[in-house]
């Protein structure tokens, strides 16, 4: 299974395109992108999902963990979810309240 994960900056956000299926085996490399992120300085990160096929619980646990390092320097993490299917596994853990997410990269951008 392969796993993308590319980042751009705009303005004072970073945002993250994460492409594939993040599993046990793919999720240390979204992991170290985002660590580096966030320790280069980038806290404010938008991270768009609408490419992912799908995720397990080792890739929740990534992002959450992300989270907390985020907002312990002051930023944010945005997601951008556009697949029912993703959506649902945010509602059934309870992590639509955690994390604000967005159905476009466009709403995330602008809010």
């Amino acid at each position: 299974m392969d796993v993308g994960v590319t980042s751009r900056d705009v303005d004072d956000l970073t945002v993250v395109e994460v492409s594939g299926e993040i599993d046990v085996y793919t999720a240390s490399v979204l992991r170290e992108k985002l660590a580096s992120l966030v320790d280069a300085g980038r806290t404010d990160l938008v991270v768009d999902l609408t490419p992912v096929r799908f995720m397990d619980s080792t890739g929740l646990g990534v992002l959450v963990g992300v989270l907390k390092k985020v907002r312990g320097h002051g930023g944010r993490l945005q997601l951008v979810i556009d697949s029912d299917r993703l959506l649902r596994v945010f509602q059934i853990t309870a992590l639509t309240q955690v994390f604000t997410i967005h159905e476009t990269l466009d709403a995330a951008l602008a809010g």
